[in-house]
């Protein structure tokens, strides 16, 4: 088979300035160089390298623009992705940003695996995995 990763994935933002400072400031991705299109929009990324694109709910060229969701689907819903996972590291650090933001997260830890989950959800619905390879004990948070 000729797929070898994941590049990235789109976020149709009800809030684009909301949703750029959550995936920055509680997941720490940073702002990535973008190409000039006609509506406002971030590519985000870690290390250099882009993983998270994303553009304002309600332009005027979203049917030529956005080709996998609706309308409809930033409003109802986060579209037909269930969630998006991530390798992490520092699990304990980014639970405690996470409630030093006020975001709530749930967490899942799985001791046969050394495997700690935070799940978070963006501002617009979407389930965010955080998977903590490695970890031995599971959280006291």
């Amino acid at each position: 088979m000729g797929i070898s990763e994941l590049n990235h994935y789109f976020v149709r933002a009800n809030d684009l300035e909301q949703t750029k400072q959550f995936y920055c400031d509680a997941l720490g991705f940073e702002v990535m160089p973008r190409p000039q299109f006609s509506f406002p929009g971030y590519w985000l990324g870690i290390g250099g390298k882009v993983q998270i694109h994303m553009g304002p709910h309600g332009i005027a060229e979203s049917d030529a623009m956005y080709l996998g969701t609706t309308e409809r689907s930033a409003t109802d819903n986060a579209g037909v992705v269930d969630h998006i996972a991530f390798l992490a590291t520092d699990p304990e650090g980014v639970h405690t940003r996470l409630e030093e933001l006020g975001i709530s997260s749930r967490t899942r830890f799985f001791a046969e695996f050394g495997l700690c989950q935070l799940f978070v959800a963006d501002p617009n619905g979407l389930m965010i995995e955080l998977n903590f390879h490695g970890v031995t004990t599971e959280p006291s948070w």
